[in-house]
């Protein structure tokens, strides 16, 4: 009788393999079957995972290849049938990444399954420009918003309202609407924005701008996917360049008192 497997999901960070956990690492060492995302670690995964098979059933905007009911059904027959089987995602597996939805789906299926949780771009991303989330001059509380579908009026007016860093995940499509709605509900027009792309690869870039022109900018710059977008006072700490922010942030950071 094949015993039953198990499920583990592993959250890969916001793609520096450098990033994941010990754990993470571990679990991907251990695995007979690996399904990964797009924004996952997975060009490194050969090294990682060597005994385990490997399966892409990554989404792009606005392209499923791999339905999610069909993500669920694969982790469950494969550990089913007795496999260790790791779910590595992007980011952390419960911000924005239907991870929730995976757990209930092997647990209904008498699936044993477990969370290792992964760093999220929501943070790390805007870190690695040079920008803080909070900061004592600037602001002690910081919003994550899925932008994959647009914002409604209730909470554009709610954000706008707020006084906080928003820092806006899946975003890029969306943000014409986002500027525009927290515009309308009295954000200030100057309120410096930042787009970052490709976090922590070696295309990493950062585009600036305030809420009246980041469309413009974005689109000069020819902006796209995958993209961390803040907004927020704590966004001038790198608008004279990431090298001179981190350098700041360092300084700050040793001063007496910190």
């Amino acid at each position: 009788m094949t015993m039953t497997g198990s499920v583990t999901l592993v959250g890969g960070g916001p793609g520096d393999p450098e990033l994941l956990t010990i754990a993470a690492a571990r679990a991907l060492a251990e695995a007979d079957v690996v399904l990964y995302d797009r924004l996952a670690p997975h060009e490194v995964l050969a090294e990682l995972a060597p005994q385990a098979r490997l399966v892409d059933v990554g989404k792009q905007p606005g392209h499923h290849p791999v339905p999610q009911q069909e993500i669920e059904r694969l982790l469950v027959d494969h550990a089913l049938g007795g496999a260790a089987v790791v779910r590595l995602k992007g980011g952390d597996p419960f911000v924005f990444g239907r991870g929730a939805e995976e757990a209930e789906a092997c647990r209904r299926a008498g699936v044993p399954v477990r969370v290792i949780p992964g760093v999220t771009s929501a943070i790390a991303v805007p870190g690695a420009a040079g920008i803080p989330v909070t900061h004592r001059s600037a602001t002690r509380m910081f919003t994550v918003v899925s932008g994959h579908a647009p914002l409604s009026p209730g909470e554009l007016e709610h954000l706008a309202a707020l006084d906080t860093t928003i820092v806006i995940l899946m975003g890029v499509t969306n943000l014409p609407s986002i500027t525009a709605g927290l515009a309308r509900f009295g954000m200030d027009p100057e309120m410096p924005v930042a787009i970052i792309e490709r976090g922590f690869s070696a295309r990493q870039r950062t585009t600036f701008g305030d809420l009246r022109t980041i469309l413009t900018e974005a689109a000069r710059a020819g902006v796209g996917s995958p993209a961390v977008v803040v907004i927020g006072e704590v966004v001038r700490l790198a608008r004279d360049g990431e090298a001179s922010a981190v350098a700041t942030l360092a300084d700050a950071a040793a001063a007496p008192g910190t």
